[in-house]
């Protein structure tokens, strides 16, 4: 879709694809149930856990932390990333929101 098209959209339909994309990488969900397993923020781990490079892992963090769904904290040279609960709950809810409409199903189909 070209950014030029998105103004048709409501915020929330936006805001929702927005966050759909950014999920849309199986990496990127790798790299989440990773720090949520943890049940702490993680350090360094992911190349090894996942097996791919340090820029490509970059790159996907940089993805997760754009939609705020990670936050990321930096001590010396280690880099620190855990779920930032508050998004993480808002995005729950809208998702669960969609998903838990009622629909009508007709004999058309």
């Amino acid at each position: 879709m070209g950014a030029t098209k998105t103004e048709i959209y409501k915020d929330k339909e936006n805001e929702l694809a927005s966050f759909l994309k950014v999920l849309g990488h199986p990496a990127r969900i790798a790299i989440l149930q990773y720090i949520i397993d943890q049940e702490t923020c993680i350090c360094n781990d992911l190349v090894e856990e996942l097996g791919l490079a340090q820029a490509t892992i970059s790159q996907h963090l940089k993805e997760l932390k754009s939609i705020g769904i990670i936050q990321g904290s930096i001590d010396g040279k280690s880099v620190g990333y855990c779920i930032e609960e508050k998004v993480w709950k808002q995005f729950q809810e809208e998702f669960n929101t969609f998903f838990d409409q009622d629909i009508k199903v007709k004999q058309c189909c």
